[in-house]
């Protein structure tokens, strides 16, 4: 036990080591410098995991030690209460109470729970979801068909579309869809970055009788915010994206007095139905991960995540503002500041095949050594989506400026 409580205060002091001044370019390349990052490639792809910081990645190191030094002689006698302490940490951290939050492996997993599980459907009553949903979730509120009776409704977003634009859309499906009881929420969508008005969009559903769903895998720790000012009941986050945590690290959130709304998982008959743990069943996890989530907090913490989403932002201004005046490139997220975050995504004007942004990300990597990431889905076709982090720098946005505007002259 001294020794782990050493381990994490060491990691403590190497976060808060970052001096908390002024957003300035010095503190921002301080904060860089903590990423080791790779030097093969321009990496504009941080969407898929979040890279961990170098005293979150040493604390996580010495947890893995320990876990295989120790094995079942620490994980049945000290883990359990740690793991407590830290599942009570998040929810703190989250804005909620200790109970309403469980470990999963990740956000999908956590999703797959609240929709499949979701105990309220009937035969008659139907479902919807939009095409910026995430693919598995999208999979999984389709199967509600089968599963549950239900009629499943897909709407497609205008990714242009401004704050109440959004909430007209859904306004739109809900009244042409009375039947509509469940509805699936992204609030910051992995295909072009556009952050829902969530909130908003929860309470018209709630005075309509429809229970939403909100995927928050990609919001938290990208957007300031707290689980209850999404107003929804159920929510899946992963700590392994804006976060930091090493890979394999999510929660599922149950509001109290919602949790009955959420079916128990079958092999988790010993938690007893008034757990939110005994909604998902993992097997066994890792460990070490979860132990090292205090690290990635305490990281977090020191760069401030008000000052984190103001310069996740600025780094998309920096290349987005130019790039929308080049001729031929498309900007597929509005600048609504309420609409975007770090991600956004863009194509070249009138080409919309999977094969042309495949090309694209392809030519950005091959002839300008800068790494994104083509993305499928949309209504409207597909895109080319930039995911900058704490490790970016401005040069690198500029870098990608001056590559799109050679690549539209081309």
């Amino acid at each position: 036990m001294d020794m782990t409580r050493r381990s994490l205060l060491g990691t403590a002091a190497l976060a808060t080591a970052i001096p908390v001044f002024a957003a300035t370019d010095e503190r921002w390349a301080q904060i860089a410098a903590q990423y080791d990052v790779t030097r093969q490639v321009i990496q504009l792809e941080h969407g898929n995991w979040g890279m961990m910081a170098k005293p979150v990645l040493a604390a996580y190191q010495a947890q893995l030690a320990r876990v295989n030094r120790d094995t079942s002689f620490y994980a049945r006698r000290e883990m359990p209460g740690e793991i407590e302490a830290i599942r009570a940490r998040v929810a703190r951290e989250m804005g909620v109470a200790t109970n309403e939050i469980a470990f999963t492996r990740n956000a999908t997993e956590a999703m797959r729970a609240l929709i499949l599980q979701y105990a309220r459907l009937r035969p008659g009553d139907a479902v919807l979801h939009a095409d910026l949903d995430y693919d598995s979730m999208q999979a999984c509120m389709e199967s509600l068909r089968a599963r549950r009776g239900v009629e499943v409704i897909k709407i497609a977003l205008d990714q242009q579309a401004n704050h109440q634009a959004l909430i007209d859309a859904y306004a739109a499906a809900f009244a042409a869809h009375p039947r509509v009881r469940l509805v699936l929420l992204t609030h910051v969508s992995h295909r072009t970055g556009l952050v829902l008005p969530v909130a908003e969009i929860a309470a018209m559903a709630r005075a309509r009788g429809i229970d939403a769903i909100v995927d928050a895998a990609h919001s938290v720790g990208q957007i300031d915010f707290k689980l209850p000012d999404l107003g929804a009941d159920f929510i899946g986050i992963n700590l392994h994206k804006w976060i930091g945590a090493p890979l394999g690290v999510g929660a599922i959130y149950v509001r109290n007095g919602r949790l009955a709304e959420i079916e128990v998982d079958p092999a988790e008959p010993d938690l007893g139905p008034d757990d939110i743990r005994a909604r998902v069943h993992t097997g066994t996890p890792d460990y070490a991960a979860q132990l090292t989530v205090p690290a990635a907090l305490d990281f977090q913490a020191s760069v401030g995540l008000a000052a984190k989403e103001g310069r996740l932002k600025g780094l998309r201004d920096r290349w987005v503002q130019p790039a929308r005046e080049i001729p031929g490139i498309e900007i597929l997220t509005p600048d609504d500041p309420r609409c975007y975050g770090a991600i956004t995504s863009f194509r070249r004007v009138g080409r919309t095949s999977h094969a042309d942004n495949v090309a694209l990300a392809r030519q950005l990597l091959e002839k300008y050594g800068i790494f994104t990431v083509h993305r499928d889905g949309l209504g409207s076709g597909s895109c080319v989506r930039v995911t900058p982090a704490l490790a970016t720098s401005m040069a690198d946005a500029d870098r990608l400026t001056a590559a799109l505007r050679e690549i539209a002259r081309s």
